[in-house]
């Protein structure tokens, strides 16, 4: 992070305009503004960075090089995306989503499928270490069976969302979990066991709200879930081992695969899985009279790559007996290159780190330094739009600040786990705000309200810093 001599309130013009901006056309479009004006007016807000970078010398080949440097931190999770679209693909016609649907239709209590999503995800999530992973494969299920269940699409999704990013935080194999110590300057499995102090205590309440939720919801219960199971085993066949393709995925997560490369082979077996238990289904998607090599490739290549429809007369299934395939996928991919371009000039003309050390110097207390720390990281989930750039800037801008207020760097690495991981799902614009909600087809502004563990998690560490409870100073690991 270089020094930069841009005023303050010039590295803020560019985020309060795109903040504007922003606000005014959701207020045009709705929940339809991620359709694609969201994405230009992303555009423009870099448009305003690149004036307040040439008023200010910067070369226009520099901004362009950091728009770059940041697309390419991000092909990655570009990839992973398609992947996550043809899996989606896959899952549907191999029958996987609908058999996790039909088994948790007959195993789940309505009642306290809430808290269970949040479980469940939990579980997952921290077995996997990825909170990506765990909504494409089991979070998509569950969105399927909230649905049958009567339960609003939006609660669903933040119950999954919650539970994940609780798996996401706790798991030593999670990439932030590993990034979040080693920018404050502590070791992992310290890190780990120091965020359970604000972790814990939240994942607590977040339970006893779905809990209360769950049982003062007006939901369809058991009064549908016949009607729905029935539809679904007359449209695919449903038996146990179509779970060894999810089972599989999670093996290889836990075993450390890439994530792209398990959601490739979780995609492949779906497409063998269809293959071996739904080719009745294959058939009547092809609308042809018998299946041959040719038009059997086809139905599994569509499924992949674009839009499937599968028939059905139950109105509940309508909807979930679609998948888009890595096509659906694209708006979302549109959304984070637009992002970036927004992040990446605002990183070349410095305002990042000049926002960074505003925020640095207003910390005069040690409840003023993990405030700022907070503050930080999620104005730069709002403005560099992802959550690596939330955690590697403020880590490197603060870390010297605790030290000298004689602060155990696993306090640094907590908050920024706390704030900087778990709030950038929250944020529309931000590539995890981006990829959930494509993923789990819910608007972020609707699971906001039900992102509990999201939201009250910064709440959490702020308040444990006013108290000051259990923070750890650097004297005391030297008794």
């Amino acid at each position: 992070m270089k020094k930069t001599n841009l005023k303050l309130w010039e590295a803020f013009l560019p985020v309060i305009i795109l903040i504007g901006m922003l606000a005014f056309n959701v207020y045009v479009y709705g929940s339809d503004a991620l359709s694609g004006s969201n994405q230009f007016i992303l555009l423009l807000g870099g448009a305003v960075a690149a004036i307040v970078g040439f008023a200010h010398k910067i070369s226009y080949r520099k901004m362009i090089g950091a728009v770059a440097e940041n697309l390419k931190s991000t092909s990655g999770a570009i990839i992973i995306l398609l992947m996550v679209g043809a899996l989606a693909g896959t899952w549907l016609v191999s029958g996987i989503i609908p058999a996790m649907i039909y088994y948790g239709l007959q195993m789940l209590n309505p009642s306290i499928f809430l808290p269970a999503t949040v479980l469940i995800s939990s579980f997952i999530s921290i077995a996997t270490g990825s909170s990506w992973t765990t909504s494409a494969t089991i979070g998509i299920a569950f969105m399927g069976i909230g649905s049958a269940l009567g339960f609003p699409p939006a609660m669903v999704a933040g119950a999954v969302l919650s539970g994940a990013y609780f798996g996401d935080k706790m798991s030593p194999m999670s990439d932030t979990t590993n990034l979040a110590p080693a920018m404050a300057g502590t070791d992992l499995f310290t890190h780990i066991r120091y965020m359970m102090i604000t972790t814990i205590p939240t994942y607590i309440i977040t339970l006893i709200v779905f809990v209360i939720l769950g049982l003062n919801m007006d939901i369809v219960g058991e009064a549908n879930v016949n009607d729905i199971s029935e539809a679904i085993k007359q449209t695919f066949q449903i038996n146990g081992w179509l779970f060894l393709v999810p089972g599989l995925v999670i093996l290889l997560i836990i075993l450390k695969t890439e994530p792209l490369i398990a959601l490739l082979v979780g995609s492949l077996a779906g497409a063998a899985f269809a293959l071996i238990f739904q080719m009745p289904l294959l058939l009547e998607i092809s609308g042809l009279q018998t299946l041959d090599f040719q038009s059997t490739y086809r139905v599994i290549m569509d499924a992949l790559t674009i839009e499937t429809v599968i028939k059905t007369d139950n109105t509940i299934l309508q909807d979930l007996f679609v998948a888009k395939g890595m096509a659906g996928m694209l708006p979302t991919i549109w959304l984070i290159i637009c992002a970036m371009v927004f992040g990446g000039v605002m990183e070349a003309i410095g305002a990042l780190s000049r926002i960074s050390e505003a925020l640095l110097k207003m910390a005069t207390s040690i409840f003023g330094l993990f405030a700022s720390t907070v503050a930080s990281c999620v104005t730069l989930n709002l403005t560099a739009s992802d959550q690596y750039l939330a955690i590697v800037v403020p880590g490197r801008m603060f870390a010297n600040a605790y030290k000298e207020k004689g602060l155990a760097p696993e306090n640094l690495s907590r908050t920024l786990e706390d704030s900087g991981t778990v709030t950038s799902v929250l944020v529309p614009w931000n590539t995890c705000g981006a990829y959930q909600s494509g993923v789990l087809g819910v608007d972020t502004l609707s699971y906001i309200p039900y992102a509990v563990f999201n939201y009250l998690s910064p709440f959490t560490t702020l308040t444990v810093a006013a108290i000051r409870f259990k923070i750890k100073m650097l004297k005391e690991d030297k008794k």
